[in-house]
């Protein structure tokens, strides 16, 4: 037991806490606020509060609990909301009401809930560390399975079946010659990355629905991914679509700092959706951890690692998770505010010089791995960075680039014009296009990669185009060019916009985007066809197929076969039309 000595802003110092180790977690003052010592001196420690300090007094005393901060998982845990202690957040309002009291200790998961566990092997069966004894049907969508905590291995000399609270015995196992019980419960140091047997390059993409990401700029299961962005360039709403639509199994979102109002639309949203791939409630394979930024500092650190790990817990089980972490600056300056208060010698803009350690620890957390129960799962990151003024050449921004592989470079001015999602296409890039060609032209069609290109390459041209017609004007151009710029608006404007209030476009898949890109260049071929016998560009620019390209986002998934052979044919009557019309005007 030690003895409180200074307090400052979210840091305790105390005395008397011999025997007592890093990162242990502890209860200070009367209110047992909860807290983790994150330096030590002999028997001085300093400790980072979860909870506000307002009222602590020198003198009042802190109690190690000998272990480190921990997230306890099992059964109940999908669906739940939590603060970045794992506190679940609506035992916590019917105690202490809409805001969240001091001192409060709630269990992460429901003790009394009675669970339907199957076995899936025998007495007398050999397991290991993560080695599957059964699951628990937790939703109707996913299988909870329940493994061999870390540390355990031998034989199994009892194993059960039927309905069980999460305390309750499943399993016995003989390890090092004693009887280990067994329940559903694990419980994981939140700042230890999990254990697994390899860890491999993953050639398949997080399909998102959205098209500007599944196209041009995509980002592997298991890969790492940046959107940095001004204020009001669409970072949490980009966040909220792959949430709800990327292909992943189970989705983890985590708000470490980010304003209250957006944070709770996330609370409030989320329990309201539907899955649409099995119309089921979204909740049912999501956990949302919720920290804002009027949540005491030390707490957003604290919920960036509770995120990760409860990640690889599911990861464990051979599940693909997608990490929402909104926003890592916040993250990061929650970190320069502890430094500073430690006294410790500042990097760039004040920022810990261990920062980029700190970033590339936690997205090295990601990949594509084989579990120790030889499970395949993933974990694809996706972090929000929030620089001043969209000035990415800030600390967190270069740390985060530097180990992630995707970029996805929000732009103020396309949010502003209303164009969602507002990722520039001449700034973003994805590292990953070589890794996922293959399954591109297996899955999606050998074209695909190459029209990619074909596009990329229209819209860079158009780029440079536009910045001429801004000198010059439109007319001075060639008709070629001018057909460049129109097919490069057309891409801009009908494919890479999306409506994400719009039930058929908030979501596109990959058939979809094939068709719908196919037809835009297969436009652009027949316009340069026609131009080169002489039609003028004006006359192509203002053809009535327009409309109906235009109008491709429209198309019910179910439908795309068939409307896209369908307006192939008509864009080819329209041109052959057109160009008919201009050699008998020509002979005229």
């Amino acid at each position: 037991m030690g003895i409180i000595e200074k307090i400052a802003g979210p840091l305790v110092v105390a005395n008397g806490m011999m025997g007592s180790n890093m990162y242990d977690v502890v209860k200070v003052g009367k209110l047992k606020l909860i807290g983790e010592i994150i330096q030590l001196k002999k028997e001085k420690a300093v400790i980072q509060v979860y909870e506000d300090t307002g009222g602590l007094r020198p003198g009042e005393t802190v109690v190690s609990t000998g272990l480190p901060l921990a997230v306890e998982l099992a059964p109940g845990i999908l669906g739940k909301i939590y603060d970045g202690v794992q506190r679940p957040l609506d035992s916590i309002e019917k105690i202490s009401g809409s805001f969240i009291g001091r001192g409060i200790d709630v269990a992460p998961l429901d003790k009394k809930k009675k669970w339907k566990f199957v076995a899936q092997i025998k007495k007398g069966a050999r397991v290991s560390e993560g080695a599957i004894l059964g699951f628990v049907q937790e939703t109707q969508l996913l299988k909870h399975y329940i493994m061999v905590p870390k540390g355990i291995s031998g034989t199994v000399e009892k194993i059960k079946e039927g309905n069980f609270t999460i305390e309750d015995e499943v399993a016995v196992v003989k390890s090092n010659g004693k009887m280990v019980s067994l329940n559903m419960i694990q419980k994981r140091s939140v700042r230890t990355p999990g254990e697994y047997k390899s860890k491999f390059a993953s050639a398949e993409p997080l399909v998102t629905g959205q098209r500007v990401v599944d196209t041009f700029f995509p980002v592997a299961m298991g890969g790492t991914a940046a959107l940095p962005g001004p204020f009001g360039s669409g970072k949490t709403v980009h966040q909220h679509q792959l949430a709800k639509f990327s292909n992943a199994d189970i989705v983890l979102y985590v708000g470490c700092g980010e304003r209250g109002n957006e944070m709770t639309e996330v609370l409030v949203e989320f329990p309201e959706l539907l899955d649409p791939k099995t119309n089921r409630p979204l909740m049912e394979r999501t956990v949302l951890i919720a920290n804002t930024s009027n949540m005491p500092v030390a707490a957003r650190e604290a919920s960036i690692y509770t995120g990760i790990t409860i990640a690889e817990y599911f990861r464990d089980m051979g599940y693909n998770i997608a990490l929402m972490a909104d926003s890592t600056s916040r993250w990061a300056e929650a970190m320069r505010e502890m430094s500073a208060r430690l006294e410790e010698m500042p990097g760039e803009e004040a920022y810990p010089a261990y920062l980029p350690k700190r970033l590339a620890e936690f997205y090295e957390r990601a990949g594509k791995v084989e579990s120790l129960n030889d499970k395949i799962g993933s974990i694809t990151i996706i972090g929000a960075v929030s620089p001043a003024g969209g000035d990415i050449s800030e600390p967190v921004s270069q740390g985060t680039l530097r180990v992630t592989k995707t970029f996805w470079a929000l732009d103020a001015s396309l949010a502003n014009s209303r164009h969602f999602p507002s990722i520039n296409w001449l700034n973003s890039y994805s590292l990953y296009l070589n890794a996922l060609n293959e399954w591109y032209v297996k899955n999606i069609g050998e074209s695909f990669p190459d029209n990619r290109k074909t596009a990329m390459t229209l819209l860079q041209r158009e780029g440079e185009l536009k910045d001429i017609v801004q000198l010059v004007g439109a007319d001075a151009l060639p008709d070629a060019e001018r057909i460049v710029l129109e097919v490069g608006r057309i891409i801009r404007e009908d494919f890479l916009r999306q409506n994400a209030y719009d039930f058929v476009d908030a979501f596109t898949g990959m058939e979809k985007q094939k068709k719908m890109l196919e037809l835009i260049l297969y436009f652009g071929t027949r316009a340069n066809d026609a131009v080169k016998v002489g039609v003028p560009s004006d006359k192509i620019v203002t053809m009535k197929i327009r409309a109906d390209i235009s109008r491709m986002k429209e198309w019910k998934e179910e439908d795309v076969a068939s409307a896209s052979k369908k307006l192939k044919g008509e864009i080819d009557s329209a041109f052959d039309a057109l160009i008919k019309e201009e050699a008998i005007s020509a002979r005229n």
